[in-house]
């Protein structure tokens, strides 16, 4: 199915749903998945287990293979289909900022500044919000053992950045939906609601909740 937009991202904390819409936006529109892959990072399983060491060639592991993963993207093939991507590379500087000592952050910076400069940008963004507690359980139920370690405490600042960050973007249009009271793994009516708006939009931030006000 056509669309006005070429790369669209499904972002939010971890535990809420990003490559299962993005799979499914990705049948809808034919497009190409992009994917992050965790299971890639060799340090991150050791991140969860002992954060203060193995913060930072966690969080450039994750840099390198994002930016690597983006470079094609920056070619501009105009027959090139769709990109549906579970990732933004900003999401790298959210991460830091969280886990990062002063000095290993600065180091962080002045390597994300060089890299990510042919990096495109998307043109929607999709943001993917539910509470802590949601996020819990979601991340209890998919049963990957070393998430289990993350702590409750890590999750809420996670979160909480992520609201900080999309409070002020303004980049592409935005999509902000309350992933905690709609279904959008299972079942098409939640779904289908959400593909349509997405049809919609052109420009400016958009809210998707379908709890009343």
């Amino acid at each position: 199915m056509q669309s006005h937009f070429s790369y669209i991202v499904v972002e939010g904390p971890i535990g809420v749903g990003k490559t299962t819409l993005t799979h499914r936006l990705a049948a809808s529109f034919e497009g190409q998945v992009l994917l992050e892959a965790p299971q890639d990072n060799p340090f991150l399983e050791r991140f969860y287990a002992d954060p203060a060491t193995y913060a930072l060639p966690t969080q450039l592991s994750f840099l390198m293979q994002r930016v690597e993963q983006l470079r094609d993207l920056a070619q501009g093939d105009l027959f090139a289909p769709m990109r549906i991507a579970d990732f933004m590379l900003e999401k790298d500087r959210i991460f830091a900022e969280l886990t990062l000592e002063s000095d290993e952050l600065d180091l962080y910076l002045k390597l994300h500044e060089q890299m990510v400069r042919s990096i495109p940008r998307p043109d929607l963004v999709i943001y993917l919000q539910a509470p802590v507690d949601v996020l819990l359980d979601r991340i209890a139920q998919r049963g990957i053992h070393y998430e289990q370690d993350i702590e409750d405490s890590y999750l809420e600042r996670l979160a909480a950045a992520y609201t900080r960050f999309f409070y002020h973007y303004d980049d592409a249009p935005l999509v902000i939906v309350n992933a905690a009271e709609i279904n959008l793994a299972a079942g098409n009516e939640d779904y289908d609601m959400l593909f349509e708006r997405l049809r919609e939009i052109h420009r400016g931030r958009h809210y998707i909740n379908p709890l009343p006000f």
